[in-house]
């Protein structure tokens, strides 16, 4: 390796220890590297950071973000929810399945591991504390389910990973819908066995007809999944197409069938949408520049010469990747990881033959166990910050349901036909 590229990365890291925040600290790095070994004129930063962004496909970002939150505000999060109790009823452990199920349908409205933990957490936090399930335990299974959005399609990290890749978005959703089903049920497993340990009942019997009631007003959620997967399926619309065609849809749910929204609350959806979008932005373009200077400095020929060089298994290179993503989970933001990440080990990903639909969700997965490890783990962060506890209090329970997403990790590595079925079947 060069030493600008080790010059590029010691600078980054040393932003990473002072706190500073990331997309910031991508910047700062990049331009103290042109600045010091004169690689390029310094506009060629402002260039970089403009074309990281300058991607049809990533509209899609703020429209799956406007979608979520106007469904959000339009009461589709209290109908999956009343649905999701109906459907468990009793059972030991019913509140904290609720929470895991509920989690799952939201993602396919969201796209946003912390706006579904934010959604769902809100609503289902003082609940299981009132029905006596620990804080931490609660706040940790929150921020694990509602990381299963960021799987579950539609997702941003998707989007993000198949425009930085050139991979086919359409292809990466139906591939995230069956790893977010077993991540689904790894933690539902996890749940029931504490359930059982520590006695936690459920909620009412399971009734028929209260099951039937709340299926027909979820119903209108319950189509927006199909809306998004199936249009792409079918070859109707793009994935950017497809979140405009959600916003139309939330708009008229929200206005025509649960009358829950009016302009005011339109226009908050529109404001917390640019809030959001521009700092997702924003670390996709730091990102963009910094993974461009990466490219220059020959670090992903390096790189896959060094791999080559090591081993010629496949599933090695795998294991050595995942294993280098959870650790860099724990310090690092989703985004930045991906636009970071993905241009450097391509080239070997390519060379050993590995699909890049399987490696984008074997990907995600691990960008969702880190949006849970600490120090960072933004989605375990938000949960606490809303369950009202302190991270180190989630840690104990937090052990087993980390693990149990990593054992499907490890299954989804080692049989990588569970992700493509569904792609391969896509025309």
């Amino acid at each position: 390796m060069t030493i600008g590229a080790i010059t590029l990365l010691a600078t980054f890291a040393l932003t990473i220890l002072i706190d500073i925040p990331i997309a910031f600290g991508l910047a700062l790095s990049s331009i103290a590297y042109l600045l010091i070994f004169d690689a390029a004129p310094l506009m060629v930063s402002a260039q970089q950071f403009v074309a990281g962004m300058d991607s049809f496909t990533l509209l899609a970002i703020p429209l799956f973000v406007l979608a979520a939150q106007l469904m959000n505000s339009a009461g589709l999060t209290a109908t999956i929810i009343r649905l999701c109790s109906a459907a468990v009823g009793d059972i030991k452990g019913g509140l904290a399945v609720v929470a895991v199920l509920a989690s799952i349908l939201f993602g396919a409205l969201s796209g946003s591991g912390v706006a579904d933990v934010v959604a769902i957490g809100s609503v289902l936090l003082p609940a299981m504390y009132r029905s006596g399930y620990g804080k931490g335990f609660s706040c940790a299974l929150l921020g694990c389910a509602g990381s299963l959005g960021t799987v579950i399609p539609p997702s941003i990290v998707m989007i993000v990973y198949g425009t930085t890749t050139n991979t086919s978005v359409g292809k990466l959703f139906l591939g995230g819908v069956i790893p977010g089903i077993l991540l689904g049920c790894a933690l539902i497993a996890v749940v029931l066995w504490q359930s059982r340990k520590h006695g936690w009942a459920g909620g009412n019997p399971f009734d028929r007809r209260d099951f039937l009631v709340a299926l027909k007003e979820a119903l209108p959620a319950l189509l927006v999944p199909v809306l998004i997967i199936g249009g792409i399926r079918m070859g109707v619309f793009t994935a950017t197409e497809a979140a405009a065609s959600a916003i139309l849809y939330a708009l008229a749910v929200g206005f025509l069938i649960y009358r829950e929204l009016d302009w005011p609350i339109v226009w908050k959806c529109l404001r917390n949408t640019g809030e959001t979008s521009a700092s997702i932005l924003l670390i996709i373009g730091a990102a963009g520049l910094f993974a461009w200077i990466l490219v220059a400095e020959h670090v992903p020929q390096v790189l896959a010469t060094l791999l080559s060089e090591w081993t010629s298994s496949r599933t090695a290179v795998l294991l050595v990747i995942m294993s280098a993503l959870l650790v860099l989970g724990t310090f690092m933001e989703t985004i930045a990881i991906i636009i970071i990440v993905a241009p450097v080990v391509m080239p070997a990903i390519h060379q050993y033959g590995i699909d890049p639909v399987h490696f984008g969700i074997l990907l995600t997965v691990n960008l969702a166990i880190g949006a849970n490890t600490p120090p960072l783990g933004v989605d375990l962060m938000a949960a606490c910050r809303i369950g009202g506890i302190s991270m180190v209090e989630s840690f104990k329970p937090l052990l087993m349901m980390v693990g149990a997403m990593i054992v499907v990790l490890l299954l989804l590595t080692f049989a990588p036909e569970i992700v493509l079925f569904l792609p391969q079947r896509m025309k």
